[in-house]
């Protein structure tokens, strides 16, 4: 019998890249005979951003315990952090890990008896993990689970958004140094790696905490120093921390990809001076125009919440005609969520449930529609795409992800072509068309053109989900 381990992840990437970390470090796991459905630890690494990410993450914690009765049930992450209580009232959980120590959770549950219930290690509420001031870093991912490994170099939040919970269940900002970054980042590279997504709970306001304040920039210097990296992808970044500095550092180095995700909120002055945004639509529009000029074909992609308290018909008109007047190429739209103890959980003037469900349907529908039409402007050009997995639709051999953040189904060569002999290779694809369904056909740019170019419904892809849950895939270790 061999360990193996089981993960859930709810959440944001940086939640995706500490479940990775944790899978590194299953060979601490409990015994269990996955093909069988059993697992020796099963671990739930929990989301509470919103209401509805805190029902999901019960619902996960109870599925787990359903389906793996003989399993260590580890539960873990941001809604264990803000509310243990509740998980503790669960029956059938083992542990419960809040956010200062899932670095060492495995260490913790060797220590207890698997069977202990609901024990609850060196728990910190909100209070004293505000007190956390130096970044704990997590051991590099084992390459293989995605061929986009994450690499997180900053953890926490100062900004204090009056509808966000994270400063709570995170605590205040720190990074990991520069030279860390580039060790974990060459590690990632050696194990096979060809792009590195950057990510953090407050990316913009890394190095902020360090000795000598290094910003944005010197991280990136830092990591495009390495020789082999294929390319580097930066997650979320504040509009007002895209400086010309960055994007001068973007535009100086092809490697990294012509990506920009940008919260937005709201496109209304008065919602975002009480959401405590330190911006106005006229400089997120600036913001927006900037990158415009320099990346004719970046995607640009926008956070936008509906429903906050207060928002009138005439506030969320403001939101929409800003966003339909932008060059964004995508948007993820969600309601606001009540989220003490941050502020606007208690502020009155509620915006009734039918009209949020409208307001998120108009701007859904909008982002379908910027999505389409750049999707549609790409036909035509040559893209570089990293292969992620193998398709099974017709006439396609693989399914990949453009530096601009298109999926794009690969055919293949004109002889047979394993799949696999694409998957985590960077490939100059010329794209030939998109269809109605948002998927993008390419082909190898040295390939005879081939007749069927009409890429495969894509109906499994949600892109306007407000959370994320995945199951890593069964390992052995």
């Amino acid at each position: 019998m061999h360990p193996y381990l089981k993960i859930i992840t709810l959440g944001c990437k940086v939640n995706q890249s500490e479940s990775e970390a944790l899978a590194a470090q299953g060979d601490t796991a409990s015994a269990g005979n996955p093909e069988s459905g059993s697992f020796g630890t099963c671990v739930i690494n929990t989301c509470c951003v919103t209401a509805r990410a805190a029902m999901q993450s019960r619902q996960a914690i109870r599925r787990a315990i359903r389906r793996h009765p003989d399993a260590t049930i580890v539960v873990t992450g941001c809604y264990a952090q803000m509310k243990p209580n509740e998980i503790r009232d669960i029956a059938g959980v083992n542990h419960i890990v809040g956010q200062a120590d899932k670095h060492r959770l495995f260490d913790l549950i060797r220590q207890e008896h698997p069977s202990a219930p609901n024990s609850s290690f060196s728990f910190r509420g909100p209070g004293k993990l505000r007190e956390e001031t130096l970044f704990t870093p997590m051991p590099s991912p084992a390459f293989g689970q995605r061929t986009r490994p994450f690499l997180k170099v900053q953890d926490g939040c100062n900004a204090f958004c009056s509808y966000c919970i994270v400063p709570y269940s995170r605590g205040r900002s720190r990074s990991l140094t520069p030279e860390k970054a580039l060790d974990e980042m060459d590690g990632l590279i050696r194990k096979g790696a060809r792009e590195i997504v950057v990510t953090g709970i407050h990316l913009g306001r890394w190095g902020g905490d360090l000795d000598g304040s290094p910003d944005l920039c010197v991280l990136l210097d830092t990591l495009l120093s390495h020789p082999k990296l294929g390319r580097l992808r930066l997650s979320s970044l504040e509009p007002t921390e895209i400086t010309e500095a960055v994007l001068d550092r973007i535009g100086s180095d092809p490697r990294i990809c012509r990506h920009f995700h940008i919260p937005l909120q709201s496109g209304d002055a008065t919602v975002l001076k009480r959401m405590n945004r330190h911006y106005d639509p006229g400089e997120f529009a600036g913001t927006i125009g900037r990158i415009r000029s320099r990346f004719k074909n970046a995607a640009i992609g926008a956070d936008v919440m509906v429903g906050f308290p207060g928002e009138s018909e005439e506030a969320f008109e403001n939101t929409r005609k800003l966003i339909e007047s932008l060059p964004v190429t995508y948007l993820h739209v969600f309601p606001f969520s009540p989220r003490p103890p941050a502020p606007a959980a208690s502020y009155p003037d509620r915006v009734p449930p039918d009209v949020v469900r409208e307001r998120a349907r108009i701007l859904k529908d909008l982002g379908r529609q910027k999505k389409a039409a750049f999707y549609a402007s790409m036909t035509g050009r040559v893209l570089e795409v990293i292969g992620e997995t193998p398709s099974d639709a017709d006439g396609f051999c693989c399914k990949g992800l453009s530096s601009n953040y298109i999926p794009v189904y690969i055919h293949p060569n004109e002889k047979p072509t394993s799949a696999d002999a694409l998957v985590n290779r960077l490939i100059r694809c010329r794209i030939t068309g998109a269809d109605s369904w948002l998927s993008v056909a390419g082909i190898p740019e040295d390939q005879e053109n081939v007749n069927d170019t009409t890429a495969p419904r894509q109906d499994a892809v949600n892109p306007d989900a407000g959370e994320f849950m995945r199951e890593h895939p069964v390992r052995s270790y």
